[in-house]
């Protein structure tokens, strides 16, 4: 099974936002995206470089409106199982087939997932990295494609 790695390239439309802003903007666009992913009955792990960027990730979630509830769980939280949406800076202990990965780095473990969701930031050092995930997906086999990011309003 070849899996797929979909790299979102985000958008440098303002100038004038603030660092905070973009990381703000960035992991609310990754937690949009792991909640269309649970609407679609889908199990995701989004992947941190550090506990600080997963407990932000969980903040951002417990945030989202009544209405659109996202399930989700930090490493000792929760039932054995895990909720439909891991956070973590750890490998994963259960089984997902959708990864987000946040991290500047390809997970050792993301052979185990589908599906991958990346991001291409603006800055030009993180588009660095970006490019060296990219042809590091590829040399593990998956298929890799960039799509603009769709901004959450």
């Amino acid at each position: 099974m070849t899996g797929q790695v979909f790299f979102n390239l985000l958008d440098a439309n303002s100038d004038t936002e603030s660092e905070q802003d973009h990381l703000t903007g960035y992991l609310n666009l990754a937690c949009v995206k792991a909640a269309d992913f649970y609407r679609q009955n889908q199990r995701v792990f989004i992947f941190c470089d550090d506990q600080q960027m997963a407990h932000k990730i969980d903040e951002l979630l417990w945030a989202f409106d009544a209405n659109s509830f996202v399930p989700h769980n930090l490493p000792g939280e929760g039932l054995n199982s895990g909720s439909p949406v891991e956070i973590s800076w750890q490998a994963p202990t259960n089984n997902r087939n959708i990864l987000i990965n946040l991290s500047g780095q390809v997970p050792s473990f993301a052979s185990q997932f589908s599906q991958i969701i990346d991001f291409v930031p603006t800055d030009e050092a993180l588009k660095k990295l970006a490019r060296l995930r990219y042809r590091a997906y590829q040399q593990l086999g998956f298929n890799v494609s960039t799509t603009p990011a769709v901004q959450a309003a």
